[in-house]
């Protein structure tokens, strides 16, 4: 595992170092790592290492992984489309949810989520462009399914999140990233109290934290290329 814990050094130096170019302060972005199919002892060792946020895109899989290492207090996000038949899960299991778009899914997490357990952290996935077989709700109907969502008791609104088209070019990158700031300022000039970005990952981190992102989703690039 030590491959693990070098990858994990050069990725925190590598955000230190983009905070640095874009004048922010490095405590301002946090890590997520993509653990999805990798092993629960590349997660110990991680955690071991100083890493907190793990981010899981199949539910059964995670609970797995979770239910191995419950003696960790770990941060787990669930990063993936979701699906009704799976909200209960999620909904017990996870401390954030990064790919809402729907009210149906929305209400049923707020469902299941149970009273005596923190609110979860609920990240509205947004669709910049339109890309057929991409999730994400519509730019026009964001404020409406914000509103919706904030008034639900049990989760927590706390930002927006993207998986912008790809490409190589930085200036390119930065506009996507730069959009999706601008509708959480735009959220937040209306009331709201949003606090994340969940965008960027290994190719195009330091263009989101250029443009305001809190919290980076990289998988490959800190636990290796995945098994199987």
């Amino acid at each position: 595992m030590t491959n693990v814990t070098q990858n994990m050094s050069g990725l925190t130096l590598r955000i230190r170092r983009a905070c640095e170019n874009s004048g922010r302060d490095p405590d301002s972005v946090r890590l997520l790592a993509v653990s999805k199919k990798n092993p629960a002892a590349a997660i110990r060792t991680a955690f071991a290492a100083g890493q907190i946020d793990f981010g899981e895109n199949i539910v059964q899989e995670a609970l797995v992984k979770q239910k191995q290492l419950r003696d960790l207090q770990i941060e787990w996000h669930f990063i993936g489309r979701i699906q009704s038949n799976k909200t209960r899960d999620i909904a017990a299991a996870f401390s954030w949810a990064h790919g809402v778009d729907r009210l149906r899914v929305a209400k049923l997490l707020n469902k299941y989520r149970q009273p005596d357990q923190p609110r979860l952290n609920i990240c509205l996935q947004v669709a910049l462009a339109d890309e057929p077989g991409k999730s994400g709700v519509k730019p026009d109907a964001l404020v409406t399914l914000a509103g919706e969502i904030a008034d639900l008791p049990r989760l927590r609104l706390r930002g927006l999140m993207c998986i912008p088209p790809p490409s190589a070019d930085p200036a390119r990158q930065r506009h996507w990233f730069a959009r999706l700031a601008e509708m959480r300022d735009q959220l937040n000039g209306q009331g709201f109290a949003l606090d994340t970005l969940s965008m960027g990952m290994s190719n195009d981190l330091e263009a989101a934290i250029a443009e305001g992102a809190t919290l980076i989703r990289i998988g490959t690039a800190f636990f290796g290329a995945r098994p199987g």
